[in-house]
């Protein structure tokens, strides 16, 4: 006997399979000496980290031989050759091959072995007749680490008319996969397809997530079978050897879950002392973990094909069948090569949806941006559909521009997005000038308070919109509470007792398990983001440009002010010398002989009147100019020292001067010109008295400040946006004016009454009001009905409620 084969002989005699105690070293057992899955079994310790790769022993229906590549001498050979083959292992090991399979055979695998790529790939060998002591066998060949590995498996009658009928089938398959188009649709053709080619009970697309727990994406089944479509499976159904295990091979038979293992004799190559990488063998041993996992589903016979995605391993093709059933070599190369196919065709599908995807969103980022350029506001972006809701797929989204917040869909509230955005403008991503997106599908793991907005807001993507305010969009995900539907419990991994010692089970409870992800959203997508960053290219585009128009917009109204302003100035003083010599001209032909003709009187009495009137109005607009171009001078203004003089001003037209007017027992300081400010309320004073209903005159003057029962309804009250801090009131009971007149009453000249009616005047007062308030930064509006009164508020600049001083506590105006 050769010394290879004595030393394989002592190895075989020193280990037999069912003498091995379990090693008390802590370590696995393939980490010092050659391990076999019969022979060391599982542990608690050992489980996660099996090497699938090496086994150490292969399924029992077919055998295996280990040949030295030069001279084809056995080097290790399955334990079960006797009743697989018709010889002994101990027979085989140390002589050549060529003994037990003929020189024809011999000389095929020495043709192979020199001009085939046979390192990892499997490849036909040649078929041997059966004889009296053994069935037919199918022999497959492949090279593994610096040897040839021999793989040899019963065959079947009729192989060559089915392998005919299996290669026709697979090229249909592939013409009608390739007419797929979408990620669903075309897993759902690949489970059809293989589940006609097999003629397995169920086929499924299991879809590996970032987590690596997985999905089942699509499924053709047996109708009287459940459905497992839809269902998740935790991260340790398919644990991190066999995944890895899969990014190498293409296929993955088990014909017989329940049948038995044959070890390796020896376990070691004994050339290298090595053990034998069984990556790429059909007869490769299955885990006791995942035999007891299919027998748990009631499985008794699995294929399994990787779909990879840029060598990456992106899901499964997992067929189960009730029986335990044979999976010819044919049957095997078709669905591989399906699974290739498959793996191609899904990276095109994905890439069609998610092309899809992003020309709707760069469809809606144009329609967008093209809406806010036209409409002038980045507010457009929220108001309208489609809006910035509409430009990722989120929940919720919210802008924040002109110093508040714009929102669409589910956010937080303001409170709590002033809050985020504060602690959003301190982070890295947009801390800086040029600023890229901040993105997160775990708020909380991040931003302390983030917990409270979880349903709302676990995923975060925000961007900054301007480089020197801080103006942002932030779309929103809820966590995931859209329950994870498990295909039983995913923390429920049982530890059982086996033959050396506590192990894992698999879960034997495969009923529908809820479990929800909390505080965790979907996970925004490299396209998604990159989409987002270009819409904000695109608005901060929009909104330097439109700041640019805005500024020569600006510059030529300032100056068109200016030059309006001194037109009026210069025009209506020039015009003063003329009309005052017409007016000289009248009075001296009064006197004369002309005026005893009463025609002509009464022409010179008109134009005596229109010289007054067309003075008046001179008068008006050299006022409402010089209001213009006169620079304010700003002081603290005590407003009831300047009620006080407007009331002394217009007093003599009240018909009863003691008791027209009511106001506050004190009113504010506030900032302001005292001149100009005392004008507003003497104008404002002068028309409610000068309007009043049957000569009989009463008036209020009074302020609300934010909080005050009635401030939000009549500072909300006009077109313009809402009033902040102290609004100021002049109320009357007077004739009242139609709402269609509540603009117009404040042009200049306006008048909605007769020259001289209700005693005359030019119609300059409010529009000189309104003049005086919008220097100071304030606005003006009116509250009045025909018959009802009207009532004038206005303000004087947002914030002036920062100056108040000197309102008693508690005291109502």
């Amino acid at each position: 006997m050769s010394s290879a084969r004595s030393s394989a002989a002592e190895t075989w005699k020193e280990a037999p399979a069912d003498a091995v105690a379990p090693s008390a070293n802590p370590l696995p057992p393939w980490a010092e000496a050659p391990y076999s899955i019969k022979r060391h079994g599982l542990t608690l310790d050992n489980c996660d980290s099996e090497p699938e790769q090496t086994p150490g022993c292969i399924q029992s229906h077919g055998a295996l031989l280990v040949l030295r590549i030069t001279d084809l001498t056995v080097l290790q050979a399955s334990e079960n050759t006797a009743a697989v083959l018709g010889t002994p292992a101990i027979d085989l090991l140390g002589r050549s091959a060529e003994i037990l399979l003929g020189a024809v055979h011999a000389a095929r695998l020495r043709d192979l072995l020199s001009h085939g790529q046979l390192e990892g790939n499997a490849v036909p060998a040649f078929t041997w007749a059966a004889q009296a002591d053994r069935k037919a066998m199918n022999a497959s060949l492949h090279t593994s680490g610096g040897v040839a590995v021999l793989e040899l498996e019963p065959g079947l009658e009729g192989d060559a008319a089915a392998d005919g009928l299996t290669l026709a089938r697979m090229g249909a398959a592939v013409t009608r996969l390739q007419a797929m188009q979408g990620v669903q649709d075309f897993c759902q053709q690949v489970t059809e397809e293989v589940r006609q080619l097999s003629g397995l009970d169920r086929v499924m697309v299991y879809r590996f997530h970032a987590d690596a727990h997985g999905e089942v994406l699509a499924e053709s089944r047996r109708n009287d079978l459940p459905p497992w479509l839809g269902l998740h499976y935790p991260e340790g159904d398919i644990p991190r050897p066999a995944r890895e295990i899969f990014k190498r091979i293409w296929i993955r038979p088990l014909p017989d879950a329940a049948g038995a293992l044959a070890e390796l004799l020896p376990l070691a190559n004994p050339d290298t002392g090595l053990p034998l990488d069984m990556s790429h063998c059909a007869l490769r041993g299955a885990s006791v973990m995942y035999t007891e996992y299919l027998a748990n589903m009631g499985v008794a016979a699995s294929l399994t094909m990787p779909l990879r995605v840029d060598g990456e391993l992106w899901g499964l093709i997992a067929g189960h069948h009730q029986t335990a059933t044979a999976f010819p070599q044919a049957l095997r190369a078709a669905c591989e090569l399906l699974a290739q196919v498959a793996s191609l065709q899904i990276k095109s599908a994905e890439q069609n949806e998610l092309l899809a995807y992003r020309l709707r969103m760069d469809s809606v980022h144009q329609q967008l941006v093209a809406r806010a350029a036209r409409e002038g506001d980045l507010t457009a972006l929220i108001d309208h559909r489609p809006g910035l809701l509409d430009a990722v797929d989120a929940g919720g989204v919210a802008l924040f521009h002109h110093h508040r917040w714009w929102c669409a869909g589910q956010t937080p509230d303001t409170a709590q997005l002033d809050d985020l955005a504060a602690w959003l403008m301190l982070q890295p991503e947009l801390l800086a000038a040029a600023s890229t997106a901040f993105v997160t599908d775990r708020l909380v793991a991040r931003y302390g308070a983030g917990a409270g907005l979880a349903e709302v807001a676990s995923g975060v993507l925000a961007l900054r919109i301007s480089r020197l305010r801080p103006d942002l969009m932030i779309w929103f995900r809820p966590q995931t509470l859209q329950t994870v539907r498990w295909a039983g419990n995913p923390h429920d991994t049982p530890a059982v007792p086996g033959p050396f010692g506590q192990r894992l089970s698999p879960r034997r409870s495969f009923e529908l398990f809820l479990e929800s992800v909390h505080q965790r959203s979907l996970p925004w997508t490299t396209m998604e983001i990159d989409g987002a960053m270009q819409l904000r290219l695109l608005v901060m585009e929009l909104v330097v440009s439109r700041g640019e128009r805005l500024a020569d917009l600006n510059q030529d109204l300032t100056r068109s002010n200016e030059e309006l302003d001194a037109f009026a100035y210069v025009a209506s003083h020039d015009l003063k010398e003329p009309l005052r010599g017409m007016h000289r001209y009248a009075h001296h032909l009064l006197e004369s002989e002309l005026a005893q003709d009463p025609a002509n009187r009464g022409r010179l009495d008109g134009l005596m009147r229109l010289t007054v009137r067309m003075d008046s109005l001179l008068d008006s607009l050299l006022h409402f100019a010089r209001v213009g171009r006169t620079q304010l001078e700003m002081t603290a203004v005590d407003l009831d020292d300047v009620l006080d003089e407007a009331v002394e001003m217009v007093a003599a037209r009240a018909s009863s001067p003691q008791d027209w007017l009511s106001r506050p027992r004190r009113l504010p300081t506030l900032h302001g010109d005292r001149v100009r400010v005392r004008e507003v309320f003497s104008n404002l004073l002068s028309n409610a008295l000068k309007y009043s209903r049957d000569g009989e005159a009463h008036v209020e003057v009074g302020y609300l400040l934010p909080g005050e029962a009635g401030y939000a309804a009549h500072a909300a009250s006009a077109a313009e946006p809402a009033a902040q801090g102290l609004v100021l009131y002049v109320r009357d009971q007077g004739i009242g004016i139609e709402r269609r007149h509540h603009e117009a009453i404040f042009r200049i000249f306006k008048r909605l009454h007769p020259p001289d009616a209700f005693g005359g005047g030019v119609g300059a007062g409010l529009s000189i009001v309104q003049k005086v308030v919008q220097r100071h930064g304030g606005r003006v509006w009116v509250e009045s009905a025909p018959g009802l009164g009207s009532t004038f508020y206005f303000t004087l600049g947002v914030g002036v409620d920062d100056a108040v001083d000197g309102i008693d506590a508690g005291l109502s105006p």
